[in-house]
């Protein structure tokens, strides 16, 4: 058997002794016998632990389930004795388990017979270990009392061993199979014992090999019954064998290498079991199967969650975004509309406080008529009905498709409330409109910010796994609920702001108003002057005097006013700005405060379940 290719028992050993994939050979052991888990899988499994307590709001139970009772085998597994090691022999029908497993027991205590299935429930043969004893571990196991023995010469290499002989996995028999995944779940490594007639076998490789190949440093494969081979047929059958092992994905130890030792031999000769005897013996005093085993089971149910927990992408808000979603909400308030309408105010409160006395008397009485005629129950915002007309003549809420023009500034996510309703009569009178036909200029913005909260809600969520992409949708959805009313609040706010006009008056308004005072004097005096000479109260020669205190008064007041109109416009621009900057300001901050953070603290709850899913993974 030693010029066969195989895998010796020095390479498995070796293999398993290599702390450095697993941070140690096994946990510490502990005074009571149990051990404690090692320096590497404690961090995973509280990972895990916190992983699963953060899911479940976001995932559902099925989900987690697996994850969780990885958690559940690892704190029964570690409450029960750590100087076992439970090792399974699973194989095919015939293949010869329970002869291989009398040969290492030294006596006959599975049945081996001719009738299929021979081995209907586990037997186990336990090497005693000094400390605790394994029937904890067997009574988990589900092993029945009368099926559990002693080998017949305590061999010291073997001591801590429980060796169980399982069912067949092909049995006929539905509940034997059913007991061999079970145990297959519990057990710290299995050997796969095999025949040359087998092999090959699909249910073998696609239904276990296969999908235990992360399990290889817990795996023995033992190609029995050489003893049927001729020649050096042995030989060929080991390295197909170890082809398919290889087309499975399960690592192979070699060269010292961590993975599964591959054997072949004789159970009925006795060929070759002294060496698998050494390995198991090997394997054994190392300690650490268990922990490899649970290593493995978190390694296998990582992957499994990786889909749930890992991103396609950077996660995240852009800039860019952020700053799409507060021109978006800009847009549903109507900020620029409200800058340029506060521009006009400023402009026109400075026309009436440096504008002639005249053009002022003529705008009050204006003013009142309006009011007398059409405002019944409060003011309009500033007088500005027409001042929120743009478009060429239409107000936001008319291109937005049948808005009532009457309702103020219709700036997409609300109306200007105060007294919107006497302004939307003036404004109808004035354009021979039917006021009476008018909508609320709140459906014009919804549509506006329920796209911006869409497109916020879809860059946020875009590359992250399903479950975590439909919560922050969900945040953003019920941070949109009362988005509109609060943007409401914000443009009502604006209006009752800007109602009045500049807070502080520039002081050469009232310079300005001074000198039409004096433009204004001088008209009234040289018009009775030349009254005067007209009719003969004063001297008819000095007409020319009197002209020219008329004529200075008449033209220099409507110059002062053009010149202090043409001076107001920097002044104005730069107001409107601000008017509008405070608006936009002022909405991004509701949108950031109702949909923005509850979107940024799912992007942060699921940073914290992939940190923890990066060490549970052993990222």
């Amino acid at each position: 058997m030693g010029a066969r290719r195989q895998v010796g028992p020095g390479a498995a050993a070796r293999g398993r002794a290599d702390a450095s994939r697993f941070g140690g050979a096994g946990g510490r052991m502990r005074a009571d016998g149990r051990r404690a888990v090692g320096d590497a899988l404690r961090p995973r499994l509280d990972a895990l632990r916190e992983l699963i307590a953060l899911s479940r709001t976001r995932l559902d139970g099925e989900t987690l389930a697996e994850a969780g009772k990885v958690l559940d085998a690892a704190d029964e597994r570690y409450r029960l004795s750590g100087a076992h090691t439970v090792v399974a022999l699973a194989g095919a029908t015939g293949s010869g388990k329970s002869s291989l497993f009398n040969a290492l027991a030294g006596v006959n205590r599975s049945q081996v017979g001719a009738r299929r299935p021979t081995t209907c429930e586990p037997v186990a043969c336990v090497w005693s270990e000094d400390g605790p004893g394994a029937e904890g571990l067997l009574d988990r196991l589900g092993v029945p009392v009368r099926r559990r023995h002693t080998p017949v010469d305590a061999t010291p290499e073997l001591r801590g061993l429980v060796l169980l002989d399982l069912p067949d996995h092909d049995s006929a028999d539905n509940g034997n199979r059913a007991e061999v995944d079970r145990l297959l779940e519990l057990v710290d490594a299995v050997i796969w014992v095999v025949d040359p007639e087998k092999y090959a076998d699909a249910v073998l490789h696609e239904r276990y090999l296969r999908p235990l190949a992360g399990y290889a440093e817990v795996t023995f494969v033992v190609l029995n019954q050489v003893d049927r081979l001729p020649g050096d047929a042995a030989d060929q059958v080991v390295d197909d064998l170890r082809r398919l092992l290889d087309e499975d994905g399960l690592a192979l130890g070699e060269h010292g290498e961590p993975g599964a030792a591959v054997l072949a031999l004789s159970a009925m000769t006795g060929a070759g079991v002294a060496e698998l005897r050494e390995s198991l013996g090997q394997f054994v005093a190392e300690g650490g199967a268990a922990d490899r085993r649970l290593v493995a089971d978190v390694d296998a149910a990582a992957e499994r969650l990786r889909s749930v927990y890992v991103a396609q992408r950077g996660v995240g808000l852009t800039e860019a975004a952020r700053g799409e979603f507060d021109d978006r909400l800009a847009e549903a308030v109507g900020a620029v509309a409200t800058g340029r309408a506060a521009e006009r105010d400023w402009l026109r409160h400075a026309d009436r406080a440096c504008g002639s006395l005249w053009t002022r008397l003529s705008g009050r009485r204006m003013g009142r008529r309006a009011v007398e005629g059409h405002v019944g129950s409060g003011r309009t915002w500033g007088g500005r009905a027409r001042g929120v007309r743009t478009w060429g003549g239409r107000t936001r809420a008319d291109r937005a498709g049948g808005g009532n023009p009457g309702t103020g500034f219709t700036g997409g996510g609300g109306h200007f409330r105060g007294g919107s309703a006497g302004a939307g009569q003036a404004l109808a009178a004035a354009d021979g409109a039917d006021a009476g036909a008018a909508v609320d200029g709140r459906a014009a913005a919804r549509p506006v910010v329920e796209q911006a909260v869409r497109a916020v809600a879809g860059e946020a969520a875009r590359g992250l796994p399903a479950p975590w992409a439909q919560a922050v949708r969900e945040a953003a959805g019920r941070g949109a609920e009362g988005l509109p009313a609060a943007l409401d609040e914000v443009a009502a706010d604006a209006e009752e702001f800007l109602r009045e006009g500049p807070a502080t008056k520039p002081g050469w308004w009232t310079g300005a108003a001074a000198l039409q005072g004096l433009m204004f004097v001088l008209q009234v005096v040289g018009v009775l002057w030349l009254l005067g000479e007209v009719t003969g109260v004063t001297d008819g020669t000095e007409w020319l005097s009197a002209l020219l205190p008329a004529v200075v008064g008449s033209v220099g007041g409507p110059v002062l006013a053009w010149t202090c109109r043409v001076a107001a416009r920097g002044p104005a621009r730069r107001y409107g700005q601000d008017a509008e900057r405070r608006l936009r300001s002022t909405a991004a901050g509701c949108g950031r405060a109702r949909v923005l953070e509850p979107v940024a603290a799912e992007l942060l709850r699921y940073r914290e379940v992939r940190e923890q899913y990066a060490v549970a993974s052993g990222v």
